[in-house]
This record gives C-alpha cells, sequence and structure tokens, in this order.
C-alpha cells in the first residue's frame, strides 16, 4: 500500500500529465513547457521515498535522470536541431539501464520468453518491420534509428523475460510500461520522420507519461 506521501506525489504526477496534455491540446506553449519538465521530477520523488527492499532503485533513478534530460532537449528541440540527437542519445541511456535493472532481476521461474519463443520473433518482427516501413523518409538518422529501435525493442523483451520472475502485479505494471515506451516511441518517430498526424503529440505524451508511471509503479510493486 502506498505511502500518504506516494499518494501526494502521485496525484502531483498525474496532474502535471493533465497539464501537459492539455497545454498540447490546446496549444498553450506556456502549460507545456510549464508542466513537462517536472513530469520526471516527480516520479523520482516518488522513487526516492519509496521504502524497499527490492535492489536496483539507483539503476531506475539513473534512468529516470536521462530521461529528464531527454526531455528537456526535445523541448527546445526547435532552436536546435541537434538536440532532437541528443534527446535520442538520452533516452537510448535510458532504455540500457531499464536493461540492467530487468536483466538484474534474479529468479529459478524459467522465463515467459522460454516458455513462448514466439514473443522474441514478434518483437523482433515488430521493430524490423516499424524500421523498413520508416528507412526512406530516416535521412542521415538511419543508424542511430535502427540502433535505437533495437535497443527499446531489447527493453521490451526484457520485461517480458522477467515476467513470470516477479509478483503478478509488477510483472504487469512493467510489461505495460515496456510496451507504453515503444508505442510512444513508434509513434513519435512516425509524426516525426513519415508523416504528422491528428493528435499525435496527445498521444505520444499520453503513453510516454503511461510508460515511466508504469515502469516506477512496478519498482513499488515488487517483493523482495
Amino acid at each position: 500500500m502506498q505511502q500518504p506521501i506516494q499518494k501526494k506525489i502521485t496525484f502531483a504526477f498525474l496532474l502535471l500529465a493533465l497539464m501537459d496534455i492539455t497545454g498540447i491540446l490546446i496549444e498553450s506553449e506556456r502549460l507545456h513547457y510549464l508542466a513537462k519538465p517536472l513530469l520526471i521530477p516527480a516520479l523520482l520523488l516518488l522513487l526516492y521515498f519509496t521504502k524497499s527492499e527490492v535492489k536496483g532503485k539507483l539503476l531506475l533513478m539513473t534512468g529516470l535522470f536521462f530521461s529528464w534530460a531527454g526531455d528537456l532537449f526535445l523541448l527546445f528541440e526547435s532552436s536546435q536541431k541537434l538536440f532532437f540527437i541528443f534527446g535520442l542519445v538520452c533516452f537510448l541511456i535510458t532504455h540500457i539501464f531499464y536493461i540492467t535493472y530487468f536483466l538484474k532481476i534474479r529468479s529459478g521461474t524459467i522465463s515467459l520468453l522460454k516458455k513462448h519463443p514466439i514473443l522474441v520473433v514478434a518483437v523482433v518482427a515488430y521493430g524490423v518491420s516499424l524500421v523498413w516501413f520508416l528507412y526512406p523518409h530516416l535521412g542521415d538518422l538511419k543508424l542511430p534509428v535502427m540502433v535505437y529501435a533495437a535497443v527499446i525493442c531489447c527493453m521490451l523483451l526484457c520485461s517480458l523475460f522477467v515476467f513470470l520472475k516477479v509478483n503478478r502485479k509488477a510483472a504487469i505494471y512493467f510489461l505495460l510500461g515496456a510496451a507504453s515506451f515503444v508505442l510512444s516511441d513508434s509513434l513519435l518517430a512516425i509524426n516525426k520522420f513519415y508523416q504528422p498526424f491528428a493528435y499525435a503529440g496527445v498521444l505520444i505524451m499520453l503513453t510516454y507519461c503511461a510508460a515511466q508511471y508504469f515502469i516506477v509503479r512496478g519498482y513499488i510493486e515488487q517483493e523482495p
């Protein structure tokens, strides 16, 4: 059960997410620029105030820190094209820390991927299909996007790998978080490289906020 301080921070995060998404929806740059930089710090505070014997908190907090840096770079990418690359690198590092966290989870239980190897094929097929679809539109970013797609699909596979190695609640949150991250980044890539679509910003932020919250919630729900 969450402590009162955790409930307050969770409420603050949800309020900030709502403010940010509303800012995007009504095209209020002031609201968007106010709320977005505070989203990840709220989750960092939520993790900080989570008292748990589960190892790996520092890995998740470091990953969140790089997400925060990535958010800031992407927030100002219109003023400097290199900021998109910097943001991409920051989120790449985030996923590496999340992957490391998942792989450090130890259990004698057989992994979901070993029981159902078709899941590996499905995730790899999705990543390859997305890159194949976007490839003609990537320009000089072909290699970075391919690397990023490989890493984020690896992160999703890692969440599937530990699905049976943690308690049910944590497993579901981890999987929802990883899947939401893949969806968010896929929408961002399609909107940026292929063709802008209606409500892209809203959908991207909605899935991004869900992804980060679910992964943090997975840690909170994880039993030692």
